[in-house]
């Protein structure tokens, strides 16, 4: 269910170039604060889907509502204690 949400805010950013050494941005707007850039259109996808994981760990872990992207949610998460300490 995490895929699937994080691939429909991927397929649902906005993108531009701009000028810099990674010239490729991109952003959800639905997201506040999520947003990456690359040298690439594809490392700026890696890097975008990688901000996109931590802010949802962060946002779960601190008990914040994810909102919806392009109508899809998280859903319930079980968080799943391994005894590895917090």
């Amino acid at each position: 269910m995490i895929l699937e949400y994080i691939n429909v805010a991927l397929e649902h950013a906005n993108y531009e170039i701009i000028e810099d050494d990674e010239p490729y941005y991109r952003e959800i707007p639905e997201l506040p604060g999520v947003f990456a850039t690359g040298r690439t259109l594809e490392e700026c996808r890696r890097n975008l889907a990688g901000v996109i994981d931590e802010w949802l760990i962060i946002r779960l872990r601190r008990g914040l509502p994810i909102p919806p992207v392009a109508g899809r949610t998280v859903g319930e998460i079980v968080r799943v204690d391994t005894g590895a300490g917090a």
